[in-house]
């Protein structure tokens, strides 16, 4: 009678703990540091074979996932491209995780890294380790890591999201710097304003009961204006505070809204142009990129269409997804959308009846990449006068309102 199969599971190594040291050299200088090691004798030998007397040894308190900061997109985009380096270094999976964890100066991202580590350790795949964290590596990420494990180019796929990741960091820098002087600009305005508002135009309001004579109607307002900001400063601040974090908070979570304000976006004049050339991009950095590593087309479009960053057009790509699995080509399905310029669609036909989607789609990339960058250095040439002029015509209305009075006083005189 034939025994049934006993499964085998892989036993867990354990943990490293981290101490932190004091001790003395051979040449008696106080010196100190960080050792990782499996207990307090483990550690307290090997400093010894340094040639280091310990003096003072304690464990390192150890933070909690989630906590001592946050995982940002460069932060990935490190932890990818160091990993690739080690793996092209010939140094093994569990190995390069671990150098690349303990490596970190973020509390939060060694943890992730590490804990991904001891699950590899224990036999699990790295791409289903890394699905375990959706929050910082999304399907595009485990669809890749999984196929370059099953063709045994694991190192090649890692070097391809790390480009991409790379790229897609350049891409939002390029928006955000087209962004950030505009809205730099107008808070300092703000501020401007509400100072003069609050602290200046009652010192001329009381300067002002001296005069004896009707001010002039401007003048009146403005100071209407300051009183109102004096009494009721707290209800204005309150409220801006209460709609633009009620706006935040109904956007992430209402997708009706989103889809509103990704449409509003598209449709304005400047910053429509802005959003159009990043989706067009990513679009055809990501679809690239998968497509290339041997990602199939249809499952490729499903992180496609969320990388391309607007509700509009992820649900544009969706329906070409379908349509695309209904049989259609990709540039026919692309053609039933406003979205995409004749280029893009042309050169996916390109690629589609050469056989070289993912090299025409990468050229396409590059193209409208360049483009952004065109675009975001005159979209800052444009706004930097005309948010000048609106601060100077603020200023100048509240400098203006405040003088017309003397003017008037020295006409009477």
């Amino acid at each position: 009678m034939a025994r049934p199969a006993t499964r085998i599971t892989a036993k867990k190594a354990p943990d490293d703990l981290t101490f932190v040291w004091e001790g003395t050299d051979k040449r008696g200088r106080r010196v100190k540091g960080e050792l990782r090691g499996l207990n307090e004798g483990a550690v307290r030998n090997d400093l010894r074979r340094q040639g280091i007397t310990p003096l003072k040894l304690r464990k390192k308190s150890k933070p909690l996932l989630g906590g001592g900061g946050s995982i940002t997109s460069r932060d990935m985009m490190l932890f990818t491209r160091q990993l690739c380096t080690m793996l092209g270094a010939g140094v093994p999976v569990v190995q390069s995780l671990d150098l690349v964890g303990n490596g970190s100066r973020n509390p939060k991202l060694r943890e992730m890294v590490l804990a991904i580590k001891n699950d590899v350790e224990s036999g699990t795949g790295l791409a289903v380790s890394l699905a375990k964290f959706p929050l910082y590596f999304d399907d595009l990420y485990v669809n890749l890591v999984q196929a370059g494990e099953e063709a045994g180019v694991l190192e090649t796929l890692l070097n391809k999201i790390a480009i991409y990741q790379e790229k897609t960091e350049t891409l939002k820098a390029k928006i955000k710097k087209a962004l950030f002087y505009p809205a730099i600009v107008m808070l300092v305005a703000v501020l401007v304003t509400v100072f003069i508002l609050l602290f200046v135009i009652p010192q001329f309001e009381s300067l002002f009961r001296g005069f004896g004579a009707d001010l002039p109607a401007f003048t009146k307002l403005v100071i209407e204006i300051s009183r109102f900001m004096q009494d009721w400063w707290w209800l204005l601040l309150g409220s801006v505070a209460g709609v633009i974090g009620s706006l935040l908070y109904t956007y992430k979570r209402s997708r009706p809204m989103q889809k509103s304000i990704d449409r509003i976006a598209l449709q304005v004049p400047i910053i429509g142009s802005v959003v159009r050339l990043g989706a067009n991009a990513r679009f055809a950095r990501t679809l690239s990129t998968m497509f290339g590593s041997g990602v199939p087309l249809i499952e490729a479009m499903r992180s496609v269409a969320g990388a391309t960053g607007n509700v509009v057009f992820e649900e544009a790509v969706m329906d070409m997804r379908e349509a695309v699995a209904t049989g259609q080509q990709l540039n026919f399905a692309m053609r039933q959308s406003t979205l995409f310029p004749d280029m893009v669609v042309q050169m996916v036909a390109i690629g589609e009846e050469s056989g070289s989607l993912s090299d025409m789609l990468a050229k396409v990339a590059d193209f409208y990449e360049e483009e952004l960058d065109n675009t975001v250095s005159k979209l800052t040439t444009l706004i930097e006068p005309l948010v000048m002029a609106i601060l100077a015509v603020i200023v100048g209305s509240l400098v203006i309102a405040m003088y017309l009075p003397i003017f008037k006083l020295g006409s009477v005189v």
